[in-house]
């Protein structure tokens, strides 16, 4: 294990907040001196089956914490998902079944050992402590915070203050959440920074509960593909971390120099030092920033699927997009009669949704054969064989 001052430097890297940092450094010098791991909680609920980069900030640091030697927690909030977190929604959120949440868990234990050491994660469910709970131990819980409290909630009091909703079953997720750091005494948890308010009613409640307070440390929320939003699959600005090595690769090359840097920061496993020459090499010219991109979009192909499919996916982008080409095993459409382009791409799953295809068709990000479409409601007929192009990575074929 290393010296406490040494694992605090590299415990900080990427980091928006530790509250607070003295404590954070006496908790590591007592586990460095009695060898007792720290504690390491994160929560996930479950309200989606796919896991992109935005979550692996979350996980590369829990797997940072492995490597120094600390117990990680995986919490899966199947109880906590089933109402759903109200952080940063405008109104209340629809309530998902018992089987949605527990279908959508068993793909996260999937994934997440794409980055955490499976020997060394715990993966527990906070159903295991909430669903016991009686009414007396529910208003006994409730009764540690107050109205006012969960109104300083910059949320909760944006939609007060409009007129909107909020249901009392909102105002139990940070306290459950809170109760979980509570069941697992808990010595730090990690989470996004628009989570601050729930993990500091994980501090309050171990407090009350006689329990030391958990350190808390935020992590920045990672920016999507467009640079400016969260990284979000409603807003299609995603890389899911199942997705086929050369999507995963290309969509990384049609980020910018500034977010590469950033995703650089946030997601490799280089070193401090190494991340340091590497930004100073590009400062320099010494690197050229493509060839850093490259470097990036191999070690995130590399780390969830091989080698080989790293390899496999830059000779692929370089030949394609690098000479102008078009990929041999793009996705074929079989026309048998008129129809809309976009009705094509969301039934050939090239577009997730038609406004989507819309979308792009304004962006002037389609072209067949070559030529922009501008038409949102262009039709094809079933005369020739066409080649589709939608952005920069996605082809089709269609055929008659």
């Amino acid at each position: 294990m290393l010296p406490p001052v040494e694992q605090l430097k590299i415990i900080k890297r990427g980091v928006v907040e530790i509250i607070q940092e003295d404590e954070l450094l006496e908790k590591l010098k007592e586990s460095f001196i009695k060898g007792n791991p720290l504690r390491v909680k994160a929560g996930f609920d479950p309200t989606a089956p796919d896991l992109h980069l935005g979550h692996t900030v979350l996980l590369n640091k829990m797997r940072q914490f492995q490597q120094l030697g600390h117990e990680v927690i995986f919490l899966i909030g199947d109880f906590t998902g089933m109402i759903g977190d109200p952080t940063g929604k405008s109104e209340t959120r629809k309530a998902l079944s018992k089987e949605e949440v527990m279908k959508n868990a068993e793909t996260y234990k999937e994934q997440v050992f794409k980055i955490l050491d499976p020997h060394k994660t715990i993966i527990d469910f906070n159903s295991r402590w909430l669903e016991p709970l009686s009414g007396k131990d529910m208003i006994f819980l409730a009764a540690k915070y107050t109205v006012a409290r969960m109104l300083e909630r910059e949320d909760f009091a944006k939609r007060y203050e409009s007129g909107k909703p909020i249901g009392i079953h909102e105002f139990m997720y940070p306290l459950l959440q809170g109760y979980d750091s509570v069941a697992l005494k808990a010595d730090i948890e990690l989470g996004g920074t628009d989570q601050k308010f729930n993990l500091l009613v994980g501090r309050d409640l171990q407090r009350e509960y006689g329990i030391r307070p958990q350190t808390v440390i935020t992590l920045p929320l990672l920016e999507g593909l467009d640079g400016v939003n969260k990284m979000s699959k409603s807003l299609g600005n995603y890389i899911g971390i199942t997705e086929p090595p050369k999507e995963i690769f290309g969509k990384l090359m049609s980020i910018s120099d500034e977010l590469m840097l950033r995703y650089y920061e946030l997601l490799s496993e280089l070193g401090l030092e190494e991340l340091d020459r590497l930004k100073e090499d590009i400062k320099t010219g010494k690197k050229h920033p493509l060839e850093a991109k490259k470097e990036l979009a191999m070690e995130m192909v590399r780390r969830f699927h091989s080698e080989e499919d790293a390899i496999r996916a830059r000779n692929e982008f370089e030949e394609v997009f690098s000479k102008h080409g078009v990929p041999e095993d793009i996705p074929e459409y079989f026309l048998e009669g008129e129809k809309s382009l976009v009705d094509i791409l969301f039934e050939a799953s090239i577009i997730s949704s038609k406004s989507e295809g819309k979308r792009l068709i304004q962006q002037r990000a389609i072209e067949i054969n070559g030529e922009k479409v501008l038409d949102i409601n262009y039709k094809l007929n079933p005369d020739s064989e066409k080649i589709v192009k939608v952005g920069k990575r996605k082809f089709l074929k269609i055929k008659i």
